[in-house]
């Protein structure tokens, strides 16, 4: 048998694998970038404070502790503060669920008032709006006081410079939030179930109290707590009219003790970690609240609303209850506060006072260099913090909302933290966070910027989620399909789509940042003030004429710049149909 031998094979070059570098997309960056920025926020100046409260340098230490609950008046401290909360949180319920039901259900005369009442409020500043509430009831010079003296003669007093006269200010300043949140509960409630029981005989106060007290249970125990952690962390009121006679709540005390030489940072960190727990047991059993509230669900498919109550012969007198509402939440503030714009000193009104009126202090703020640099810092922060805020919240929504990033809800749950961070707090701990670091950013713009983006990221968060869930994924895959990128996709395609509600978060947000205070008054420093800290300044210094002008421009300044985003946003949208 015979082999033949197979021709030999040419030699081949032997194969070079190429390996592929791995190279982060920019979708992947973006990602981690946002999620980044929302951990650090929420959780590095927790950390910090935390940190500083319960370590010195010798270690573990409770000396803060000791030091600050040590003291005999933390009893009245304490009971201060939650008679303080409690209360404004109850007036601020009474006052707007009564108006709410009102305007909902019955027939109440100046209905047209009740939206400018429920606005308004929301855009002047904590601080003018205690303000001017001494101007009207301080009992040395308050208007209010001059007015009832010829009637009861000296007997009566108004002392807005009491635990009582403190409730009654944060009451009524909260009491338009509580207003919008219980309308749209009696909106949504089945009108059906009140008509049913009128026709059975019930009479109307039986109604309300066994009917409509309990659908609306979930709204109103909301309500009261949101309220009351809304006061806890309030220092503009507990500063201005408290320290005058020596009233402490949790927050003007840690300013006290931080405005004392040498400060103790760790007194200070021991009462922030008892006013943040208490704000967080409130939001806890507000969110418990809310979850019980689906047992009360009576949202149906309705044909019809009821026909609104008649009043009959009270009518009359809920429609002065309105006007005299209107007048002590509104009018009255803002006239005192550009009546004392135009003196030259505080006076009562008189026939002197109205000949005396010039604008000197507006012209004095023409040539105040703190005035103008205060204004442009609170304009450049609040312009700042509601972009930034809006920018990453979108990007984080749609993390949350559309990806299927393992531990996405972890996102929601970190840009959630910074609400139960009371602004004083937040202050505080991010005292602590920078002036341990190495990065020169203490005593800058920045750091209020940072401050700003970090109290306003949860309800940036809330607004753009909210937005996200209402628009259909099949939007986002058709762009896909059609060869866009994820990038392209985001902002030719969702972006436009959640104008709308990023555009609202945007407005909130420069709102309640232009008017901050009590997360910038740890941290300003000469040259960086905003005008919230120089009008504090201006009252510490009995400079209340011009301070009034300054609250004037500042007034006037919000409105401009809400009105100008309102309108953008009304050209954008009808751009976009």
């Amino acid at each position: 048998m015979t082999t033949t031998a197979s021709p030999a094979l040419p030699a081949t070059k032997p194969e070079i694998r190429r390996v592929r570098r791995w190279w982060p997309t920019p979708k992947l960056l973006i990602i981690v970038a946002v999620v980044g920025v929302i951990g650090y926020l929420a959780l590095v100046p927790l950390y910090y404070l935390l940190w500083g409260t319960f370590f010195d340098a010798n270690g573990f230490s409770l000396g803060g502790f000791a030091r600050a609950y040590g003291d005999g008046r933390i009893g009245g401290l304490v009971a201060n503060s939650l008679w303080f909360a409690i209360g404004a949180a109850v007036l601020a319920l009474f006052v707007g669920t009564s108006l709410a039901y009102l305007n909902v259900r019955t027939d109440v005369p100046f209905k047209a008032l009740f939206f400018a009442a429920s606005i308004i409020p929301l855009i002047i500043p904590g601080i003018l709006y205690t303000i001017a509430w001494i101007f009207l009831a301080s009992p040395d010079i308050g208007l209010l006081n001059k007015v009832i003296e010829p009637i009861f003669g000296h007997g009566i007093v108004l002392d807005v410079f009491t635990v009582w006269g403190m409730i009654w200010v944060e009451g009524l300043h909260l009491s338009p939030i509580v207003f919008l949140l219980m309308v749209a509960a009696f909106r949504a409630m089945d009108p059906s179930l009140e008509e049913s029981a009128l026709m059975s005989g019930a009479t109307r106060l039986q109604v309300f109290r066994r009917i409509t007290v309990p659908l609306t249970r979930p709204a109103i125990i909301a309500a009261v707590l949101i309220m009351t952690v809304r006061s806890l962390e309030s220092f503009e009121v507990p500063a201005l009219l408290g320290l005058q006679n020596g009233i402490y709540v949790f927050t003007s005390r840690i300013y006290f003790v931080l405005r004392t030489y040498p400060p103790d940072l760790g007194a200070a960190g021991a009462l922030a970690v008892g006013l943040l727990v208490l704000a967080m047991i409130g939001v806890a059993i507000s969110n418990l609240a809310g979850r019980s509230g689906k047992s009360f669900q009576t949202v149906t498919g309705k044909g019809f609303r009821p026909r609104p109550m008649e009043l009959g012969r009270w009518r009359p007198v809920m429609g002065a209850a309105i006007l005299a509402y209107f007048f002590f939440t509104v009018v009255g503030p803002l006239l005192v506060l550009l009546y004392t714009s135009f003196l030259k000193f505080y006076q009562p009104p008189s026939a002197a006072a109205f000949k005396s009126m010039s604008l000197d202090n507006y012209r004095q703020l023409l040539h105040l260099s703190q005035a103008m640099t205060a204004l442009k810092n609170s304009v450049y922060l609040g312009l700042g913090s509601a972009t930034l805020v809006m920018a990453a919240m979108a990007i984080g929504a749609w993390i949350v909302v559309r990806s299927r990033i393992p531990g996405r809800q972890l996102v929601d749950q970190l840009a959630f933290v910074p609400l139960v961070i009371p602004g004083l707090v937040l202050g505080l701990a991010l005292s602590f966070v920078y002036l341990r670091s190495p990065i020169p950013i203490y005593g800058t713009l920045f750091i209020l910027l940072i401050a700003y983006c970090t109290r306003y990221m949860p309800y940036g968060m809330r607004y753009a989620v909210t937005s996200m869930q209402q628009i259909s994924a099949e939007l986002e895959e058709s762009a896909q399909v059609s060869g866009a990128s994820w990038w392209q996709t985001f902002r030719r395609v969702l972006l436009p789509l959640l104008s709308p509600g990023l555009l609202a978060g945007w407005i909130y947000i420069l709102v309640v940042s232009f008017r901050e205070l009590s997360s910038s008054i740890l941290l300003y420093s000469p040259g960086n003030e905003v005008l919230s800290i120089l009008i504090f300044e201006q009252y510490e210094n009995g400079q209340f004429t011009v301070l009034s002008a300054l609250g004037v421009v500042m007034v006037l300044t919000l409105v401009v710049l809400v009105t100008v985003a309102y309108k953008l946003g009304a050209k954008v949208g009808l751009k976009q149909d």
